[in-house]
């Protein structure tokens, strides 16, 4: 048995107002709720547990994914009463959990989109002997992101703060949002208060002398905490950029859900998604972009990269 943690209680500030009245991970995303692309990868990957850590409009989780038996998971929901960071939250969710002290726990950021491989971080980390193994992917421009440095090995060196300087920028690693724990590292963390793994769990185990293994996977990766990411991110999966067991329909240009009606004249282009009862009118161009259920797009109409539809 493997279980997992799914961080899911953040309230999407960047995204609002489509955050207003439905949490971020429920957002549709390649014509389904974002978490069932998680969902199904977890799945995929050997994970028979999932521990839903809730905390913003936590009530609408169970209703869309009930006890995960569509998924071939069993899931189970635990709310913070109040918001406890982190490592708060993956505390709060651990009473949850069945696993022995030296099992490993995988535990999930409820708004990445990744290709990696969570089977092989998994049984990478069981081998290594280390406290915590992070997936660290590389980026561009690390200048917005605190930097996670690790030797020949993959032995994490530090948790170093957002670069002021070029002279900072010792490495172009950052922390992806995907870990192993070993479940005992977890008991550690204190209960019922507010903490960071990032700046107080990962950066203590280091002082201590504990082994974090960090992993640099570059096969996909992406916040989906923007608009615009939200957007990227629906259009790749819907193109197979990065793929999903969850998508609803064949990988293309364009994918169309049940109910909705295009008329012959229009242009679908660039992993666009019509939702169930949206209409897409005569000699209308819509490129890239997210219709919501019940949407109307104009004749001769241009949509690019948007999202469009009530909320």
């Amino acid at each position: 048995m493997t279980e997992a943690i799914l961080l899911v209680g953040g309230q999407g500030s960047r995204l609002r107002p489509l955050t207003s009245h439905i949490p971020k991970p429920l957002l549709p995303v390649a014509g389904v709720p974002f978490l069932a692309h998680q969902l199904a990868r977890a799945a995929a990957a050997g994970v028979t547990r999932v521990i839903f850590a809730t905390s913003y409009l936590a009530e609408l989780f169970e209703p869309h994914f009930g006890d995960g038996a569509r998924f071939g998971l069993r899931l189970e929901y635990e709310t913070e009463a109040e918001p406890l960071g982190t490592g708060g939250a993956i505390r709060n969710a651990a009473r949850r959990l069945r696993c022995g002290p030296d099992e490993p726990v995988l535990v999930f950021n409820g708004d990445i989109l990744s290709g990696l491989d969570i089977a092989a971080l998994r049984e990478g980390h069981r081998a290594s002997g280390a406290a915590v193994t992070l997936h660290l992917t590389r980026v561009p421009d690390p200048r917005a992101f605190g930097l996670v440095p690790t030797d020949a090995n993959g032995r994490v060196l530090a948790f170093l703060e957002k670069p002021e300087s070029p002279e900072q920028i010792v490495t172009d690693q950052i922390n992806a949002g995907c870990y192993v724990f070993t479940r005992s590292v977890i008991d550690r963390i204190a209960a019922g208060r507010v903490v960071s793994v990032e700046r107080e769990t990962f950066p203590g185990l280091l002082a201590s002398g504990v082994p974090v293994r960090g992993v640099v996977d570059d096969t996909y990766w992406l916040d989906l905490g923007t608009p615009a990411a939200l957007v990227k991110g629906s259009a790749d999966l819907v193109r197979g950029i990065v793929s999903s067991p969850a998508l609803p329909g064949p990988v293309g240009d364009a994918l169309v859900l049940p109910g909705a009606r295009v008329h012959p004249g229009a242009a679908l282009g660039g992993g666009t998604v019509v939702g169930e009862g949206a209409e897409i009118a005569d000699g209308s161009v819509v490129e890239g972009s997210v219709v919501l259920p019940g949407a109307r797009i104009a004749a001769g109409a241009r949509v690019r990269r948007s999202v469009i539809g009530r909320y």
